[in-house]
């Protein structure tokens, strides 16, 4: 098993060891939601309350700073720290470039000083092991993965006799495509993902085992998932086909739409993760955390007034990066997940709860009547330090229009400093249901 570890080496936190051994974030600094915590004695504070970022994906780790006021340094070389005369949060928002860590470096928080430790499992060790997102060309991979299927390799099974019809959507690793089975006309929305690291076959395994129980999940407002599989280091899935598209297609093309409107998509929403935060999956294993609800996730069944929107995706981002497979993502590429991310998802990635999902269907709602995000993200901003330093803003300032009543359902439920107010899918719908 590959792992990271932190150790403090100097300070008054000197013995302090902090181990990783799958994809997670750390924020290190002074306030008490960080972790590591970097305590400070006495009157002189050196360290920021949110100081820097560790993008961990063992073996790999990353560090950024956040603007600090003394710096992050990296074997004695500054890495970044805010301009004179700005403030914390004008600091957060900046955008910093990444370090890539290796082992044995010293990261010094003023007077802390951490040690970094990479063990690796990987055969071959190439730092850094991460590369550019992928690009998928048609005719090259999708229909290879089509033909070797075709060719009876067991891998593929699940996508046998499918024949693309179109391109649906792209994103930075992975591609979605219509696909229609040849001998009986069903038509199922084909995902392909690319790795964004070398392939093991335990990483493979432990994806795949993961994604097996969202096969499972029955619900009319979740897309059902139906087959998945991998060649090499592509892995590919197969759901249930939306025509009516996203809520995010829906907005672009239409324009804001009405409270009524709006609000019936969000209940069937709210109805699904009711549902998954709550089904039992195993012996052991009691509900699933999206971890990405935003318009883009939510579907679609058709175009009509009888349209039931659905959950896409459920599970698959949060599987792919857990198993390690989409690489260090912390960066722009993903600032569109960022703008419907609650600050305890951000602070605490690895144990995200089901109220992350409620805030993002809250966050989806609000930029369903309004089209704008509920925090400002200025193009030159870090968005991280935007989740770190910055609230909702009140949704009547963006669309005075919106009835009051159900304005401030809204602006309680996108609450989330230090923790979110409204934590579970039923409180939220009821609250909906009595503001209209």
């Amino acid at each position: 098993m590959s792992k990271v570890t932190l150790t403090v080496i100097a300070g008054p936190s000197t013995g302090a060891t902090f181990e990783y051994t799958e994809r997670t974030i750390a924020i290190a600094g002074r306030a008490d939601d960080c972790n590591p915590r970097i305590i400070e004695p006495g009157p002189q504070v050196h360290v920021s309350r949110h100081h820097c970022l560790f993008d961990i994906n063992p073996p790999d780790i990353r560090v950024r700073d956040f603007g600090s006021l003394n710096g992050t340094h990296v074997n004695g070389v500054e890495i970044g720290r805010r301009a004179a005369g700005q403030t914390p949060e004008e600091g957060a928002r900046n955008a910093f470039r990444e370090r890539d860590l290796v082992d044995g470096d010293r990261i010094a928080l003023g007077a802390t000083i951490l040690a970094v430790t990479v063990e690796s499992d990987r055969e071959t060790v190439v730092t850094p092991t991460r590369r550019v997102s992928p690009r998928f060309e048609p005719g090259s991979r999708i229909d290879k993965l089509l033909s070797d299927a075709a060719a009876g390799q067991p891998d593929l099974a699940g996508i046998r006799g499918f024949e693309i019809v179109s391109e649906l959507g792209r994103g930075g690793q992975g591609v979605v495509y219509l696909a229609r089975h040849e001998s009986n006309g069903e038509l199922v929305a084909l995902k392909v993902l690319l790795a964004a690291i070398a392939v093991q076959r335990k990483a493979r395994d432990e994806f795949l085992r993961e994604i097996s129980g969202m096969r499972a999940l029955r619900h009319p407002n979740v897309v059902g998932l139906r087959e998945a599989g991998s060649a090499g280091d592509t892995f590919f899935f197969t759901s249930e086909f939306c025509p009516g598209g996203s809520v995010d297609d829906l907005v672009r093309k239409g324009g804001v739409l009405n409270p009524e409107e709006a609000v019936a998509i969000t209940l069937q929403a709210l109805d699904g993760l009711a549902y998954t935060h709550s089904v039992l999956l195993g012996p052991e294993a009691t509900g699933l955390v999206h971890r990405d609800i935003k318009p883009g996730n939510i579907l679609l069944s058709s175009t009509g007034p009888d349209r039931i929107a659905k959950i896409g995706d459920f599970g698959l981002a949060k599987a792919f990066d857990r198993a390690g497979l989409s690489g260090h993502t912390m960066t722009g590429a993903i600032a569109g997940t960022l703008s419907f991310m609650a600050y305890p998802q951000l602070i605490d990635y690895k144990r995200a709860k089901p109220d992350v999902d409620v805030w993002s269907t809250a966050a989806t709602l609000y930029w369903m009547l309004t089209q704008k995000m509920p925090r400002n993200f200025p193009p030159a901003a870090d968005p991280i330090g935007v989740v770190l330093g910055t609230s909702a803003i009140p949704i009547r300032e963006r669309n005075p229009a919106i009835p009051g009543t159900l304005a401030a359902v809204i602006d309680e439920a996108l609450i989330d400093k230090p923790q979110i107010v409204v934590t579970s899918a039923t409180e939220f719908a009821d609250a909906l249901r009595n503001a209209l």
